[in-house]
């Protein structure tokens, strides 16, 4: 794999779709976004498990610290119900919280629907000696995951609520990740000045 290459883990948390009940949409819809959006190299590694808290925080472990993703996007288990444990499992294995997307999350989802406040998606930063990576809890629904992804926009394609990914190819720059390229049609990535790479002209 090229040094260039962004390495994102995807992870399914869903007790019937893990257990063969009905099939999971969660990780091909986030496979189909990123690929519409990244225009850098991209390999997924993919993980459909169900809602226990001790698989959920051994499967982001094993991703962040074995396979040494750069990224990795959990779609399912942020609402309020018994089940849902994707957030504090989230937390359990983070070296710093990045309460900025939890909180962009929901202001999008609230353009769309009032439960959005009952979501309790969080994003993290797992380090380990050597590596680190970014963690972000998404929607099950694969509208919401594109909405909470890309944002809100008008009839004109003009940005009216941010979508989170634009921060993420800069979040991971900053935690010494490969530097990620986006689409503008999609989902334009936002970085300071300086932090902006010349394209080579050859």
């Amino acid at each position: 794999m090229s040094e260039d290459t962004l390495l994102v883990g995807l992870v399914s948390v869903s007790d019937r779709a893990s257990g063969g009940v009905y099939q999971d949409q969660g990780i091909p819809a986030l496979e189909e976004w990123l690929r519409s959006a990244l225009a850098t190299p991209v390999r997924f590694e993919t993980r459909l498990i169900p809602d226990e808290r001790a698989q959920i925080e051994s499967t982001l472990v094993d991703l962040v610290d074995n396979v040494r993703c750069h990224l990795v996007l959990t779609t399912g288990g942020t609402g309020p119900a018994r089940r849902d444990v994707t957030p504090e499992a989230t937390l359990a294995i983070a070296t710093k919280e990045m309460p900025g997307f939890g909180e962009q999350m929901r202001q999008v989802s609230l353009a769309f629907v009032p439960t959005a406040i009952l979501s309790r998606q969080v994003a993290v930063i797992r380090e380990t000696p050597d590596h680190a990576a970014l963690v972000i809890n998404l929607p099950g629904q694969p509208k919401a995951i594109k909405e909470t992804l890309e944002g809100l926009k008008d009839a004109d394609g003009k940005q009216i609520v941010g979508g989170v990914f634009a921060a993420v190819p800069y979040c991971i720059d900053l935690i010494g990740g490969p530097y990620a390229e986006t689409h503008d049609a999609v989902c334009k990535a936002f970085r300071p000045k300086s932090a902006i790479r010349k394209k080579d002209n050859a």
